[in-house]
């Protein structure tokens, strides 16, 4: 997982989720981190080899010590 950045609405966070991932699998560890930890999803770009690079983003917070996303 990359580092992060951000823009004054919004923190942004890349992951990338191998191709040997099932669709459902990566969809549900997705919908976790947007559960409990706020992210949702910004961009999704699948590549051949079925490698997905997701962008997520949450709004920025006043508590910064919420849990990163894991994959």
């Amino acid at each position: 997982m990359g580092e992060g950045w951000s823009d004054d609405r919004y923190e942004y966070r890349p992951v990338r989720i191998d191709g040997d991932i099932s669709r459902v699998t990566a969809a549900v560890r997705l919908a976790i981190q947007a559960e409990f930890s706020g992210w949702e999803l910004s961009r999704l770009r699948l590549y051949p080899g079925g490698v997905r690079k997701v962008v997520l983003r949450r709004r920025r917070s006043q508590h910064p010590l919420q849990p990163e996303p894991t994959f």
